[in-house]
């Protein structure tokens, strides 16, 4: 009984690391993304439109692999082994 808890708190204590270290990458990259957006549209307001739908597939790119580390998480919680 004792080493099912163990790998329960083992199990919560990963997943809960995996969504801390697996979405900084993407919170930084997007935060990025963003202000060289703002920067490019307050350079060149008549390429807005275009700028912007060029953030915004390169947010959904970036995005990807913190639902990736999501689903990892996810896998952690609730796969029975």
């Amino acid at each position: 009984m004792a080493d099912v808890a163990w790998a329960q708190i083992a199990a919560y204590v990963a997943a809960g690391l995996c969504m801390g270290i697996g979405t900084i990458g993407p919170s930084l990259g997007q935060g990025m993304i963003g202000a060289k957006a703002c920067e490019s549209i307050g350079n060149k307001p008549e390429f807005a439109g275009q700028i912007r739908n060029t953030m915004i597939m390169a947010l959904a790119f970036v995005e990807s692999t913190a639902i990736y580390a999501l689903v990892v998480a996810l896998v952690l919680l609730f796969l029975k082994s």
